[in-house]
């Protein structure tokens, strides 16, 4: 028999926990369910009233505190009632600025808006440092962070992320003080520092926590590093350790960020750590708003080797960690929940089988939305987590980079029905075998980065049986110093299907780096430049390259390819021992282009040492050449979303098998009554 727990934020933790006398905190409750025995506790709901719930530490579940999977522990709210699980807490008190200290630092035009308030008169001790972040970087809890009605809020920084600019650019570096960077390109020595642009710096008075973010080397390659001294006469800038990522390259993008002087305008605001005191420029008046500040650093919901426990409908927010992680466990599933303002992850999930998200809205996170992991790639066994229905927006608005709105690593994950957008660097990321990624909507992705996919693997030759599939893919352009591709298949992956997507209105649609044995058939490529690209970078004699190959010839020997059952499942990898043995390159045999169907733009881009002649192309309907394929619209076939008739000619001459568009996208379900919900507002950082 199933149990109903209470929880409300008027309850006791003396009570009983049932409707009339409900618990007051969640660990209360799942103390109650840990005491019952494990044939009531299957298919318990712990019931939370409406309100919120400041967390100090997790609530942590574990072996103890699941169902079954016919009959899971379910947490949700009341019905028709919001529960908030909020990582942080709420500011009040706010001042205008009297010091004239910081008066005098402030721009005159701010001094009068700026608002103050004293956190160690609210009981907040010394406040955790800001940390290096980024590529590269070990993931680590955020620094606190301020969000106003749910709003992040933006750490006074220069350039502002609201300008016609967003960034400076760096001038140069010391002379003498380069290396090469192996293709060619001088960089300066990271120790040695970069010449800035302009004079702004001599506007701050103090840089002794003051940061600088930038795109040092590659615009796929971000991090956040504190400043160890400023010569404004010389304008140089030098970094404290760890440093960039590979060195300065004159030109690429910065900003410098955590400085009061630059509080200067709606949105912004600075933490004096020292005296424990909070700056913000209000976005809109205070009063009547809510002003939250994170504190905590754990997640808000943390299940160890838990089973079969459902987290449903609920609010979690304001935290400087992953709102939930779970680590081993089994049949876990977190659903309908809305999850914002994370420090790190929205839902972490490492090991473990069968755990899933669905149908969660999951936005303005500091890294990434879902990260799954699990499976064995020697045994080629799959875990079975998946991300559904899900709609993802504003990630990685700290770790700009390899942040992605969901990460799969492992074997057999499944990505379907999910929205994503508003990106800066990819929407999805893929690492090892039998990952499905089928029937998402991806757009306005990429858009800060360079040299990125929106869906993204690479370097590896046996990442082999992922297919992507049945997704509708646009309006993907980037800025920085490499083309923003749609599907990456980078630095000689393998292995990987390209089946019945559309991709319209993007730079390169589908990039193989040198890659062997992909196919990439059925899409509707519209508007693309290229819509399939190619090269052999496998071959090329460079040491940056002959180093590449040893290092995927160590990634092959470590699947132990010649016997089961990678042998059996992947024959085909034993034809590379023969190029890695002769010691040559390994060349981009087996890739197969066959019945897609291209309009405007340009078709395909054989180049890098490729020759058309190691690939199979065949079966391709090229517009205008090849003449109408049979739209529904012929006057106008993006008005009727390129789709194509019953007896449209492309499909008798060439095979050409209708792409279901309709089913692409968010669908309605339980957990997500309206399956579209409304467009935010794109904001720029």
């Amino acid at each position: 028999m199933s149990v109903e727990i209470h929880v409300a934020v008027d309850g006791r933790d003396t009570h009983s926990g049932t409707r009339k006398r409900p618990f007051a905190t969640l660990a209360r409750a799942r103390d109650a369910l840990r005491a019952l025995p494990a044939e009531e506790r299957a298919g318990s709901t712990v019931w939370i009233g409406g309100g919120d719930y400041p967390l100090s530490e997790s609530l942590r579940l574990g072996r103890r505190d699941g169902g079954r999977p016919e009959a899971p522990v379910t947490w949700r709210p009341l019905p028709d009632q919001r529960v908030r699980l909020l990582g942080g807490i709420t500011l009040s008190g706010f001042t205008p600025v009297r010091d004239p200290t910081v008066r005098a630092r402030l721009d005159p035009a701010a001094r009068r808006h700026v608002r103050q308030v004293d956190l160690k008169a609210l009981g907040l001790g010394r406040l955790p440092p800001m940390r290096s972040r980024g590529f590269g970087r070990q993931m680590t809890a955020a620094h606190v962070e301020l969000f106003v009605d749910g709003e992040p809020q933006t750490v006074a920084r220069w350039p502002n992320a609201d300008g016609d600019e967003p960034f400076s650019r760096m001038a140069g570096f010391p002379e003498g003080k380069s290396r090469d960077d192996g293709h060619g390109m001088q960089l300066g020595l990271l120790e040695e520092g970069f010449f800035y642009e302009g004079d702004r710096p001599r506007r701050w008075a103090a840089v002794d926590d003051a940061w600088v973010h930038g795109y040092w080397a590659y615009d796929w390659a971000n991090s956040y590093e504190r400043i160890a001294s400023i010569d404004v006469e010389a304008r140089l800038v030098k970094t404290r350790p760890p440093h960039g990522n590979y060195g300065f390259k004159p030109g690429n993008r910065i900003y410098f960020l955590n400085i009061l002087e630059e509080l200067d305008s709606p949105g912004e605001y600075f933490v004096d750590r020292a005296a424990g005191i909070l700056y913000l420029w209000p976005p809109r008046p205070l009063r009547g708003a809510e002003v939250m500040l994170s504190l905590l650093e754990s997640p808000l919901v943390a299940l160890g080797g838990a089973r079969h426990v459902v987290l449903r409908d609920l609010e979690l927010t304001a935290t400087r960690g992953h709102a939930v992680a779970v680590k081993g466990g089994t049949g876990c599933l977190v659903a309908g929940c809305r999850i914002s303002n994370t420090g790190n992850y929205g839902v972490w999930i490492d090991g473990g089988t069968d755990h899933g998200v669905q149908s969660c809205d999951i936005w303005n996170n500091g890294d990434g939305g879902v990260s799954l992991s699990g499976g064995d790639r020697k045994s080629i066994t799959p875990c079975r987590h998946f991300v559904h229905n899900c709609h993802f927006h504003h990630q990685a608005r700290w770790s700009r980079c390899y942040y992605p709105a969901v990460n799969l690593e492992g074997v057999g994950t499944r990505v379907s029905h999910n929205e994503i957008h508003d990106h800066p660097h990819c929407a999805i990321l893929f690492w090892g075998n039998n990952h499905l990624i089928e029937y998402n909507h991806i757009h306005h992705v990429c858009h800060e980065t360079g040299d990125v996919g929106a869906i993204y693997t690479g370097r590896n030759w046996t990442y082999r049986d992922n297919i992507i599939r049945y997704n509708h893919m646009h309006d993907i352009r980037g800025p920085g110093n490499g083309e923003a591709l749609v599907v990456y298949l980078d630095d000689c992956v393998s292995g990987i299907t390209v089946y019945g997507n559309l991709i319209v209105n993007t730079q390169c649609a589908v990039g193989i780096g040198g890659g062997r044995d992909c196919l990439v058939e059925n899409n509707v490529f519209v508007d693309n430049h290229p819509a399939i690209g190619i090269d052999a970078r496998g071959l090329d004699k460079s040491p940056v390259w002959a180093n590449g190959v040893l290092g995927l010839a160590k990634s092959l020997r470590e699947m132990d390819h010649h016997n089961p059952p990678w042998s059996e499942r992947y024959p085909e990898l034993m034809e590379i021992d023969r190029w890695v043995a002769a010691g040559t390159g390994v060349p981009p045999e087996g890739n197969r282009f066959l019945r897609n169907l291209f309009v405007e733009g340009w078709w395909l881009r054989i180049f890098w040492l490729a020759e058309e002649e190691l690939i199979d192309i065949r079966d391709n309907w090229l517009v205008p050449e090849a003449g109408d394929p049979g739209w529904v619209d012929p006057e106008d076939p993006a008005r009727a979303g390129w789709a194509l008739r019953d007896d449209a000619r492309i499909l008798r001459v060439t095979g050409f098998q209708p792409l279901p568009l309709e089913r692409i996208g968010l669908r309605r379900d339980e957990y997500r009554p309206h399956p579209s919900p409304p467009r935010p507002k794109r904001r720029r950082r």
